[in-house]
């Protein structure tokens, strides 16, 4: 599993910290049961910002050919010519 870049950490801890302030502003909850409510959904709503946020894109390795004694190589091909070099000839 991938590690999560410092920007999804950032945005994830920052959505969690306001969302559940806001949450707990807004609802004015008093009681644990509901208190425990808002942070789960703080919670949620972190992982979800979190995930949001691009990763940024890994470089595909490209395979090199690789040489191997007494391969046999394939023939190459000419280049078809220009539409300029079969007019002149």
């Amino acid at each position: 599993m991938p590690r999560p870049t410092p920007a999804q950490i950032a945005y994830g801890s920052a959505t969690v910290v306001f969302s559940t302030l806001v949450m707990l502003l807004l609802s004015q909850e008093r009681t644990g049961f509901g208190a425990a409510v808002v942070a789960l959904t703080a919670l949620a709503l972190g992982l979800l910002a979190a995930f949001a946020v691009a990763a940024p894109p890994r470089r595909r390795h490209t395979r090199t050919a690789v040489r191997i004694p007494g391969q046999r190589t394939p023939p190459q091909t000419a280049a078809a010519p220009t539409v300029r070099e079969s007019l002149h000839g």
